[in-house]
Parts: structure tokens; C-alpha cells; sequence
């Protein structure tokens, strides 16, 4: 065997190894971006299930706050309808809805002293803030693992190795300009 065949086998040697081992860390990546999203959706559930308690347990204390308390349960609808898709854009919007319409709940509670010294009241209001804070923590993981994932597959070399695996961009959870801003309490109180 000539020189010229060793370097030639030792070549496709090493481009093979390089493509089994850029192709293990895309399918790492993906399952890593599929892992984060599902983190997101066990917290999704749980407050999912937490809400109809907390809409009840004000709901008699609140006669005439109808109005609040069911488009908290509106937006519930929305957020579980997207999550179940895994439609991550609707998500997005149906959580800004939900956001707004817990806050107002909560600014509403305010006027109902009765209600704010409930002791169910007073842990759903807990749990579910627990669970907003671990949303919002799970989405910053969930979006690292997909700009990890898009920013591989767009590099070179491992652009051709995304193309010829079908590996595909995912999609960041995004909130829209208005679910960024500040809160106007205010707001929460004249609505």
C-alpha cells in the first residue's frame, strides 16, 4: 500500500468519525431542547390544575367579580390548549393573557379582606407564584437549549449534517412587547 492510500483511508477515518460524533451531539441537543420543553409543561399542568381551586376558593368571597375570575379561567383554557399542541408561539401570547388576568385577580382580592385572610387563598396564591417563578426559570433553560440547537445546526460543518438528519430549528418562547412591560397597577385596580 502507497502513501498516497494511507492518508486517503486515514482521511475518510477521521471525516467518518467527525460526522458520528457531530451527529451524536445534534441528536443530544434536540433531546435536550424536547427535555426542557418538558420541564416547562410539568409546571404548565401543575398550575394548570392549582387555578380551578383558587377561581373557586375566591369565587365565594366575590360575587360580583364574575368578570375576573372567568377570564382567569379563559386564559386556562388557552395556556393548556397551546401547551397540549406544544405550540410554542400561542403559548407564549396565551401566557401574557394569563398573567394579566392572575394579576388582576390578585389586585382584585385586595378589596376582599375576608378572602386575603383565607388560608386556602393565601396557599394557592403561594403555590402558584412558586410555580410562575419556576415557569419563567424553565423557559430561560428551554430557550438556551434552543438557540444551542439553532446556532449548531446553521454552523458549518454540521449545517450538511443537520440537512442530510433532517434535524430542524425549534422555536423560542417568545412574549410579546406588552407582556415585557411593567405592570400598571393602577391599571389592575380601574379595569
Amino acid at each position: 500500500m502507497d502513501l498516497s492510500a494511507i492518508i486517503l483511508i486515514g482521511l475518510l477515518a477521521v471525516t467518518a468519525i467527525y460526522v458520528v460524533m457531530a451527529y451524536n451531539q445534534l441528536v443530544q441537543i434536540k433531546h435536550n431542547v424536547s427535555k426542557a420543553w418538558a420541564n416547562i409543561d410539568v409546571l404548565l399542568k401543575q398550575r394548570h390544575d392549582e387555578l380551578p381551586k383558587l377561581v373557586e376558593t375566591c369565587r365565594q368571597y366575590m360575587k360580583f367579580e364574575q368578570d375576573t375570575l372567568t377570564r382567569v379561567m379563559q386564559a386556562r383554557s388557552q395556556v393548556s390548549d397551546a401547551r397540549e399542541q406544544r405550540n410554542v408561539g400561542a403559548l407564549g401570547a396565551a401566557e401574557g393573557e394569563l398573567r394579566g388576568a392572575l394579576g388582576k385577580l390578585f389586585a382584585v382580592a385586595e378589596a376582599y379582606p375576608d378572602l386575603k385572610a383565607n388560608q386556602t387563598f393565601l396557599h394557592l396564591q403561594g403555590r402558584i407564584s412558586t410555580l410562575e417563578n419556576g415557569i419563567a426559570d424553565r423557559r430561560e433553560f428551554y430557550n438556551e437549549s434552543v438557540n444551542i440547537n439553532n446556532v449548531r445546526i446553521e454552523q458549518f460543518p454540521d449545517s450538511i449534517i443537520a440537512g442530510l438528519f433532517a434535524f430542524r430549528p425549534a422555536q423560542l418562547l417568545r412574549f410579546s412587547a406588552q407582556q415585557l412591560r411593567d405592570v400598571d397597577v393602577k391599571a389592575l385596580f380601574q379595569a
